[in-house]
């Protein structure tokens, strides 16, 4: 029987559609991983709608969250997993959680996607508060063992712009000198030797031999940009990555490979079905720019790998 791997996601809910824990648990849950999902918030859509109701949860609910599994001693987790949130004391709590979870068993890794903000026309800008900035700088990313900014988000935790690949590649040192053995930037303005017509992701591992000697894998991803804009693809991401890392632990290459071209699969089933639903060069809505995650089931479990990764 194969060894059961547990994960703790803490991330949004809604009702419709698929970002947070609704776009992290149907992929883990293909790719055959178990997961217990706390929502960070339940909301019946997500906020990108003209219209969206719901419920945040606090700090002192997920704690009280917590202690339920705790009490019926089944708080053991081999994975956390997190996303967007928006408020600071909840952010902490979560770190609590997670340093809790390490010494339970200190073989669990935390993979966190630092939500914080993006670039849009080349300016970044945050869409949380920024006093959860120093809270992800001092306290999350030091426990994080996987973290996967854009370039903006990146730029915020390390204090430095990134012009250049061989900027980037300092900022993922910088990065991994603060905690995390892989940093994956998701995105990037970086110029493609492909053209304009692509985006560059760059991944960095640091491999710890028993022999106590560090080697650090790096690699580099052209992705070409689809013309929509879609909610929940770093949700998507950080979950497959997870996977994909779980089942390839010291080939990050292979690990991105099958990451982003499941990513390109879901995305273009995605479009494809959105034009048609829209009809005579109509631009698809936010509800049917909603990601095609069932019908894309195969994709996520068997990529056709369609993305090369480059070792740098």
């Amino acid at each position: 029987m194969e060894e059961e791997c547990r994960v703790l996601s803490i991330q949004s809910h809604v009702v419709r559609g698929y970002v947070g824990n609704r776009a992290a648990t149907f992929p883990l849950q293909v790719l055959g991983f178990e997961i217990d999902a706390v929502n960070s918030v339940q909301f019946s859509n997500h906020t990108g709608y003209a219209h969206w109701k719901g419920h945040v949860l606090n700090s002192e609910e997920l704690r009280e969250l917590y202690e339920g599994l705790k009490l019926n001693d089944v708080n053991k987790y081999d994975y956390v997993l997190t996303g967007y949130m928006r408020d600071k004391s909840f952010l902490a709590k979560v770190v609590d959680i997670v340093q809790e979870l390490k010494q339970q068993n200190s073989r669990l890794v935390y993979v966190c996607d630092p939500v914080m903000g993006d670039k849009w026309d080349g300016e970044g800008s945050m869409y949380v508060p920024e006093d959860l900035l120093p809270v992800y700088r001092e306290k999350v990313v030091p426990v994080a063992d996987i973290i996967t900014p854009n370039q903006f988000e990146a730029e915020l935790l390390s204090g430095r712009k990134i012009h250049s690949q061989e900027e980037a590649l300092e900022v993922m040192d910088m990065l991994h000198s603060m905690g995390p053995d892989t940093v994956v930037i998701t995105s990037s303005d970086l110029p493609s030797a492909r053209g304009s017509d692509y985006l560059i992701a760059l991944g960095s591992q640091r491999i710890r031999h028993p022999d106590g000697s560090v080697v650090t894998e790096r690699i580099s991803m052209d992705m070409r940009k689809v013309d929509a804009v879609f909610v929940g693809t770093g949700d998507l991401f950080a979950a497959m990555l997870l996977a994909w890392t779980h089942k390839h632990p010291h080939n990050l290459k292979a690990a991105c490979e099958k990451t982003v071209s499941a990513m390109h699969h879901v995305l273009q089933r995605t479009i494809q079905c959105a034009k048609a639903q829209a009809g005579g060069g109509q631009k698809p809505s936010s509800a049917q720019l909603e990601l095609r995650m069932v019908q894309s089931k195969r994709d996520i479990e068997n990529p056709e790998i369609v993305v090369q990764a480059t070792v740098l």
